[in-house]
């Protein structure tokens, strides 16, 4: 970064406490990012946040961060079945014009009203997205875990979707999907617009595809991995220029990733695929209140707002211990989910009943 500073950016001072913290959130976006492939950035850029990371930055090396790391989870799921290449890299080349189209519109806001106003923009979409996705899968997943059934069918939209005929039309031999490029496009936009604008790109790419494409929600979040590698690696180069990615964060952020992607990923092999949708809503939920409690602080910096400073003290403080709640309980789903599963595979190994995987 030019002398530390670029267009009125600022790098954080990190003491020994907030590099273990950084590690921890790297550690639990990596869980969540192996085993929903959401790249578990809506975990990674709040808990920067946190500590008083910028917003550009935090969603700048975030990214810089997510590409190493979804390609390791990708490698991992491949070789469980889990992904189709052929889509991730289709959906991916979509994905990256969102990308530079995301970048633009987070770098006019923050020479527009500064960096109070790009922490705000990032912190409201995070609230709007989290809530409407969130609640909208956990609706979901309650329905799909109530019909009984262990087989996930596509959506009426999707099976539409399938049906009409415009060129060109792919056939995605590894999920066994007929569709059209014009509408794998649209998924693969969304999902890059938000991966520039709040890093999270899964939110839009994991929904799109089960909702929209078809697949089911094992295949798509492991799919997505490799659209969150092509867009990542894209973006990374565009942040970089604009001097926005801080290294250490990065760094920290990957030491604690890559070993949390590869158990997320072994998770997935233990669990039914409604639980991926669980464990994806209740985090989503966590992190809303805990991005909406941020959110007074940076309306009085753009005087919008009149509160006092105790008062906005408190509400800080409140997002940052709901945060740390948000990781412990992640971590928590997951890693139960995948000692569970152990278990009662090792029961059936020697030959005793199995409890049903939960």
């Amino acid at each position: 970064m030019h002398d530390a500073v670029v267009e009125g950016i600022r790098f954080i001072d990190l003491s020994l406490v907030g590099i273990l913290f950084i590690f921890f959130v790297g550690f639990v976006g990596g869980l969540v990012s192996g085993f929903i492939g959401s790249g578990g950035a809506f975990v990674l850029t709040p808990g920067m946040m946190s500590l008083g990371v910028p917003g550009t930055v935090a969603v700048a090396s975030n990214m810089c961060h997510k590409f190493p790391k979804a390609l390791v989870g990708a490698i991992k799921r491949y070789r469980y079945g889990q992904v189709d290449i052929k889509m991730g890299l289709i959906v991916g080349v979509s994905a990256e014009i969102g990308v530079q189209i995301g970048i633009q519109i987070q770098r006019w806001i923050l020479a527009t009203w500064g960096q109070a106003g790009s922490n705000l923009y990032v912190s409201v979409a995070f609230v709007v997205v989290l809530v409407t996705v969130g609640g909208f899968m956990l609706l979901d997943a309650i329905k799909t875990k109530r019909s009984g059934s262990d087989v996930e069918k596509p959506t009426r939209i999707a099976e539409k979707l399938q049906s009409i005929n415009l060129w060109p039309m792919i056939h995605f031999k590894q999920c066994d999907i007929r569709i059209s490029l014009w509408f794998t496009a649209p998924v693969g936009l969304a999902a890059g617009l938000l991966a520039a604008t709040i890093a999270v790109g899964g939110f839009a790419g994991v929904p799109g595809l089960i909702y929209l494409v078809g697949m089911t929600s094992l295949m798509a979040s492991a799919t997505e991995l490799v659209v969150a590698f092509v867009m990542g690696m894209g973006g990374t180069l565009i942040w970089a220029w604009f001097g926005m990615v801080d290294i250490r964060l990065t760094l920290l952020i990957l030491a604690g990733s890559l070993f949390g992607v590869q158990l997320g990923a072994i998770g997935t092999t233990y669990v039914k695929d409604y639980m991926i949708k669980y464990v994806m809503a209740t985090i989503m939920l966590i992190v809303a209140v805990s991005r909406g409690l941020a959110m007074p602080k940076y309306l009085a910096q753009l005087d919008l707002l009149s509160a006092s400073e105790t008062s906005l003290h408190l509400m800080t403080q409140a997002s940052f211990a709901i945060m740390v709640i948000a990781l412990l309980v992640g971590a928590f789903i997951i890693l139960s989910a995948m000692f569970k599963g152990r278990k009662a595979e090792r029961r059936a190994e020697a030959g005793a009943p199995a409890p049903a995987h939960s």
